[in-house]
């Protein structure tokens, strides 16, 4: 029986995603021995670049013409296409800040010569903006657990499973202190994807975001209960918008601050 053909790709970036794919030291060997891995340039300089995938795993946002270019080729390569990492499946830091004059950005980072890294986009967005994704694997970086779980059943032939509810879940489960409500932190782990274990508000440290929004999170409750912690508007918003734009049916609600 042929192995299934796989892709392993990055777009805009930091690499993190792959790089944690193959900091899979003991499970690497089990991978390939059941995975053909055709493309993956940061493992090998041999690819295959126009076989035909059974599955393309993509990191990165789509920040340039070319990145997306890139993202149409895959996809018509790909049988199914797995956004991997925040910037995939949210536009993660990419997508931040979209009122800032981008080409100028390219100009001050790269110089006179930004032309060569293709036309900028307004903003860093999500590949689910341009092709269809079949599913995600959400984190900066991805979970190992995740990922492997994802494998495993993309082998059986069904999508990978990411949790629905928000962070908090995971925070009562650990019986962990809300920082919320407790200590007035700006924690935004309710209206997060879980699937971390809430790593960081168990060791103290307020949920960014960096997962992606829950299905069905509220923003405009957890903005309101932030407002009456005596957080301004801006920094709410900035705080949300971190890793993933706020959807246009959810803005943010003006309520007193709290004495």
């Amino acid at each position: 029986m042929s192995k299934p053909l796989l892709g392993i790709f990055g777009l805009t970036g930091c690499a993190g995603d792959q790089l944690l794919i193959l900091n899979c030291e003991d499970e690497l060997l089990g991978l390939v021995e059941l995975l053909d891995i055709r493309d993956f340039v940061m493992a090998s300089s041999l690819r295959d670049e126009h076989a035909r995938l059974d599955v393309a795993l993509v990191e990165g946002a789509v920040v340039t013409e070319r990145d997306e270019a890139k993202l149409q080729h895959i996809r018509k390569r790909a049988e199914i296409l797995v956004a991997i990492g925040a910037c995939a499946a949210t536009g993660g830091i990419p997508g931040m800040a979209p009122d800032l004059d981008r080409k100028q950005l390219f100009r001050d980072v790269y110089g006179e010569d930004v032309d060569s890294f293709g036309s900028s986009m307004d903003r860093g967005r999500p590949l689910s903006d341009f092709v269809k994704v079949d599913a995600i694997i959400p984190g900066c970086p991805i979970e190992k657990h995740e990922f492997l779980d994802a494998v495993a059943s993309l082998l059986q032939g069904s999508l990978p499973r990411i949790p629905e509810y928000p962070v908090c879940t995971e925070c009562r489960v650990g019986e962990n202190r809300c920082l919320l409500i407790h200590d007035g932190a700006m924690c935004i782990g309710p209206v997060t994807r879980a699937g971390c274990a809430a790593r960081c508000p168990a060791l103290g440290v307020p949920c960014v975001g960096c997962r992606g929004p829950s299905v069905d999170a509220n923003y405009p409750s957890l903005t309101a209960l932030l407002r009456s912690k005596g957080y301004a508007p801006e920094d709410i918003d900035s705080k949300l918008g971190l890793f993933a734009r706020v959807p246009d049916h959810a803005p943010a609600v003006e309520v007193p601050c709290a004495d």
